[in-house]
């Protein structure tokens, strides 16, 4: 079988849809063909990788836009897949639509951003009437709709988009693992014994509230200390909180992640929360909002969730986490990680979902979900 995944959200620092991507041609070796077709500079392939030509976003991080479908289904019909994933809701998605009915083969769209949700964050709500038409006319044609999360899941479904399945991401739990906890990183950023260390890595992206973060911060004061990691974050910040200013590969972060005490994430419209399993897989448990899909990893037992997205609720949370003891939560959030979400369950799941559309199989895949 091959199988060919599409999206504009791939950049050196995009970051839940490029891990999916990479850890999905991982798993897939061996398995299945894959390519990758994302936006570049000029057309140009090698090995699994095509690039087709589209425009920088301005201020967009590496960002590129693709503006015409017809070089992208030009480039999918000639590598001839047997099913073709869209992986963001532009320009790309009408092109996998377009070549898969060209090749008779199945289109998946995996529902990875909530669309309307960012857009009005920025414009409004006067936005939603007309995105939500959009999301429906574009996802229920095809064949069927991927969804990280049931929060996103039951969004769709609301929509009038059919043919929704729920398919979770999933998280290397060699990678990111406790042993590549380091002692030594507290002393590095100047943190006194028997400080709280707090940790939230990622885009400094609006919905992920980072603003609320530093509040929150300032209200929890000196014993607690908050290392922020990722392009684009605040450089006024108060003098509990460290920020890491660039993109930070994998195994650095696994180690900030393993060396803290616990994650900290404000957002309140999370998808699907990657970074939530990576800190549960490196055994810390997890504060959140009961917002989003957020509140679908972090289980009881695995963190604590504020009831509203504030940063006194917040501080409330982290205040409690600490004060019933988190050790143990750390080994629960790990143990769920390995049960639910390990890279391995997660890939016979999704080639389970692809095997229904096309007919394919192969034997790892059924022995493992025999096994």
């Amino acid at each position: 079988m091959h199988i060919a995944d599409v999206t504009m959200f791939y950049t050196p620092v995009s970051g839940g849809v490029r891990t999916y991507l990479e850890a999905k041609h991982r798993g897939l070796t061996g398995r299945a063909q894959h390519s990758l077709v994302v936006p570049g500079s000029q057309r140009a392939h090698h090995d699994f990788f095509h690039t087709v030509p589209a425009p920088l976003l301005p201020f967009g991080h590496g960002y590129r836009f693709p503006l015409r479908k017809k070089s992208w289904v030009d480039t999918l019909t000639r590598l001839r897949p047997d099913l073709i994933e869209a992986g963001d809701p532009y320009v790309t998605a009408w092109a996998c639509i377009d070549a898969g009915q060209c090749l008779g083969v199945p289109a998946v769209g995996f529902y990875h951003s909530d669309l309307p949700r960012l857009v009005n964050s920025r414009l409004g709500h006067w936005t939603d009437p007309l995105l939500d038409s959009y999301i429906c006319k574009l996802y229920r044609q095809f064949d069927r709709v991927l969804a990280p999360s049931q929060v996103m899941a039951d969004k769709l479904l609301r929509l009038g988009v059919e043919r929704v399945r729920l398919q979770p991401l999933g998280v290397d739990t060699t990678q990111f693992h406790p042993r590549h906890r380091d002692p030594s990183l507290k002393q590095a950023l100047g943190i006194a014994d028997g400080v709280y260390l707090l940790i939230f890595a990622g885009r400094a992206a609006r919905e992920k509230n980072i603003p609320i973060l530093l509040r929150t911060m300032e209200l929890l004061g000196k014993n607690y200390h908050l290392l922020l990691v990722g392009p684009g974050m605040p450089r006024g910040v108060p003098d509990n909180v460290s920020v890491i200013h660039e993109y930070v590969p994998a195994d650095r972060i696994a180690r900030y992640l393993a060396s803290s005490n616990a994650l900290i994430h404000a957002g309140d419209s999370e998808t699907f929360g990657l970074v939530v399993l990576e800190a549960m897989a490196s055994g810390i448990p997890v504060i959140g909002t009961r917002k989003g899909a957020v509140a679908e990893l972090v289980v009881p037992g695995c963190g604590l969730l504020a009831e509203t997205v504030s940063a006194p609720a917040l501080a409330q949370a982290a205040r409690n986490l600490f004060a019933d003891g988190h050790h143990g939560m750390g080994r629960l959030a790990r143990k769920r990680v390995e049960e639910f979400y390990a890279w391995d369950r997660i890939l016979v799941q999704l080639l389970g979902q692809y095997h229904e559309l096309t007919g394919h199989t192969d034997q790892k895949t059924e022995e493992s979900r025999r096994a």
